[in-house]
Formats: C-alpha cells, sequence, structure tokens
C-alpha cells in the first residue's frame, strides 16, 4: 500500500519536467503543427492543440491496461493515477484557470502566478514551458508585453489572445 501511494506520488511528481520537456522539445518541435493553434487567436472552443492531451490519455491509459492485465507491471497503475492527477491539475489550472475555458474558476487569484508566467510563455514563445511549478528566467520576468498583448489575469477572453 505504501509503495503503491508512493507510485502515485512519483507519477505525479515527475510529470511536471517531462511536461517541461514535451512542451519544450515536441509542441515547440515537430509538434509545432498542433500546438500553433494555442498561440494564436482562434475561433470556436476547440483547436488543434487539444488533441495533445487526447493523445497522452491514450497513452496513460494504455499504460493502465498493461497494468491491470500483464504480471508484473502492476506497478503502472498507481504510476498512472499520478500522472492522471497531474493531467487532471494541469487542465484545471492551464485550460480552466489560465485560459478561462472552464468559467467556474474565473475570478480566483490565488492561481495568478502561473497565469503571469504562462503569459510570459506567450510573449516569447520561451521559457517557462512548465507549469505547475514555471521557472521564468530573470530575463524574461520584466520583459515587456507587445502591444497587443494583455495579462492574463486581465483578460475576460481566452487567454490564447496573448498571441506568441
Amino acid at each position: 500500500m505504501i509503495a503503491a501511494l508512493g507510485l502515485v506520488v512519483v507519477g505525479f511528481v515527475l510529470m511536471e519536467p517531462l511536461t517541461w520537456a514535451a512542451h519544450r522539445y515536441v509542441m515547440h518541435g515537430r509538434g509545432w503543427v498542433l500546438h500553433r493553434s494555442h498561440h494564436v487567436p482562434h475561433e470556436g472552443r476547440l483547436e488543434a492543440n487539444d488533441g495533445f492531451p487526447v493523445i497522452f490519455a491514450a497513452v496513460v491509459g494504455g499504460a493502465m491496461a498493461v497494468g491491470f492485465n500483464v504480471d508484473g507491471w502492476g506497478w503502472l497503475v498507481p504510476l498512472a493515477i499520478g500522472v492522471t492527477m497531474y493531467g487532471a491539475v494541469y487542465a484545471l489550472v492551464h485550460d480552466g484557470y489560465i485560459h478561462r475555458r472552464f468559467p467556474m474558476l474565473r475570478g480566483r487569484r490565488a492561481l495568478d502566478v502561473l497565469a503571469d508566467a504562462h503569459a510570459v510563455h506567450h510573449r516569447t514563445g520561451g521559457e517557462p514551458f512548465g507549469m505547475l511549478a514555471p521557472f521564468v528566467p530573470r530575463a524574461d520576468r520584466r520583459r515587456p508585453a507587445p502591444p497587443d498583448a494583455t495579462s492574463s489575469r486581465s483578460n475576460p477572453a481566452p487567454a490564447v489572445t496573448l498571441g506568441g
């Protein structure tokens, strides 16, 4: 039981550096064809970038299926639960709060530091690539926004209008 809980925690914690790497090297690399939609204004509620969570969920679902059905691979189940928990928190923070896709999360100031860090990413196209523990390089902290960019806190529209 303790080992399983430990694997849940490991799955959750390791997702931040894995998310950073996927965002930096996949989404801003070969996956830009999908991720670009997240950095430009668009019509409608869905964007091509929404394909990434579907892909990631399929991988985690596959890991759970293996963990449940293949002898010796049961450790994948609690690990995948931790990854799934991270994904849920990520969706609430990133899609729900920062990009205002879930109206019930509007007006929550406790997450503004994350929203501000993500706004830096949209302004510069660079760091921070992480989400729940974003690292904003000192040079980017005070970099002014382009004239058409707005703060994610003051922008009532989805923050994807920040540009990039």
